[in-house]
């Protein structure tokens, strides 16, 4: 079982709810991730306790350059963002690098399984 790990708990209540239904990593995951594959959607810190918030399905994986991010795309991840400069922003701090709208991005779209 893979999971899909936000280390942010302000996401947990949008993935509970379906607001958050994509996610944008730095790089290609394509290795990891596949279309239609079922994973967990968890929080908390990497090789720290992390919760099991729902069980999803992974509906697309799409490869491209950060500059190719669609506006709903950047909404569905993250609705405070409202630019691809955010975006650069936001991924600069979860990386702890400098991002830029020429690196590689892997956007995974995804939807809740309910119980």
């Amino acid at each position: 079982m893979y999971a899909l790990n936000f280390y942010s708990s302000v996401f947990a209540e949008q993935l509970r709810n379906g607001l958050k239904t994509v996610t944008i990593r730095l790089g290609d995951k394509r290795d990891k991730y596949q279309d239609g594959q079922i994973v967990w959607l968890t929080v908390g810190r990497r090789f720290g306790p992390r919760k099991h918030i729902t069980t999803a399905i992974i509906d697309q994986v799409e490869v491209k350059a950060l500059s190719e991010v669609s506006p709903r795309e950047i909404e569905r991840d993250n609705s405070a963002l409202r630019s691809h400069e955010d975006l650069v922003d936001f991924l600069t701090k979860i990386y702890g690098r400098k991002v830029t709208p020429e690196d590689t991005i892997t956007v995974i779209h995804f939807s809740r399984v309910e119980d």
